[in-house]
């Protein structure tokens, strides 16, 4: 599983124009992809190195201070662009795999009281944020 985090002031996510999903104050913006065999280990690492990272200011997580958190899936994570012009998504879990693996993630967040957004699983989105410093990690299981 391979998640990218951002410490954002707020963010959110649209389909055809509509909001899905925001945060409207200080929180974390997770990109999530998941690979053929992330199971129930990956799953309950990567909530709780989310939930606890302290990513946020002074040095404070989302369980600190009970922020909230947006998470979008995103297959392109394990995009492979080592070859040729056009990148390869064979890393990237299909979606019987890749869907139960996002919402996982995200109802384990939520079982440790933190407030979670999401995006629509497989949807065309349009993601917007206002960063909060340069502060993006690159977190893997």
């Amino acid at each position: 599983m391979r998640a990218v985090v951002q410490r954002v002031l707020s963010a959110s996510v649209s389909v055809a124009g509509e909001v899905v999903g925001a945060i409207d104050e200080p929180g974390l913006l997770v990109y999530l992809g998941v690979t053929h065999d992330d199971g129930d280990r990956e799953i309950a690492w990567t909530a709780a190195k989310i939930r606890d990272l302290r990513l946020l200011r002074e040095e404070r997580s989302v369980a600190d201070v009970g922020a909230p958190v947006l998470v979008v899936s995103q297959f392109t994570l394990y995009g492979d662009g080592r070859k040729g012009r056009r990148p390869t998504w064979l890393a990237a879990a299909p979606e019987p795999v890749s869907r139960p693996a996002y919402e996982a993630v995200c109802a384990e967040l939520e079982r440790s009281g933190i407030r979670v957004e999401r995006g629509v699983f497989g949807a065309d989105m349009q993601v917007t944020s206002v960063g909060d410093g340069p502060v993006t990690l690159i977190v893997e299981t």
